[in-house]
């Protein structure tokens, strides 16, 4: 089987690419000033300091979760559950953002970061039994 068909490659291919959004939704959310984020998006406007920057280590968390185990092969397992937890975390943030009723205009990118993680769970821990 060539490799871009593989299962194999679009695992690698959806991890890294949920990894790169989650790092830098983490990165932007962890540095930058919250009255600039607020400007992007309006709850880090509503929420404490602490909450919003709790929710970038998060993401940070998640992205290096999806990526780093199976690229170094070491504590390969963390890869499985880093995709559970972003999983979790997108189901609560659909949520947090329909309450909020600001669902429409983040769910496109919510989807992606649940679809994403999902498929590697699927692949890594229900396939693969990694």
């Amino acid at each position: 089987m060539d490799f871009l068909t593989s299962l194999d490659f679009w695992l690698w291919a959806a991890a890294i690419i949920a990894g790169l959004l989650y790092l830098m939704a983490g990165f932007m959310k962890l540095t930058r000033p919250i009255p600039d984020l607020a400007k992007m998006m309006k709850w880090p406007g509503d929420h404490t300091p602490g909450f919003v920057r709790s929710i970038g280590a998060v993401d940070a968390a998640a992205g290096l979760g999806l990526i780093l185990p199976l690229a170094t092969g070491i504590l390969t397992f963390l890869t499985p559950l880093a995709a559970l937890g972003s999983v979790v975390l997108q189901i609560l943030a659909l949520g947090f953002h329909q309450r909020r009723g600001d669902g429409t205009m983040v769910l496109p990118m919510n989807l992606v970061l649940l679809v994403l993680p999902a498929f590697v769970l699927w692949g890594r821990w229900g396939l693969f039994g990694l």
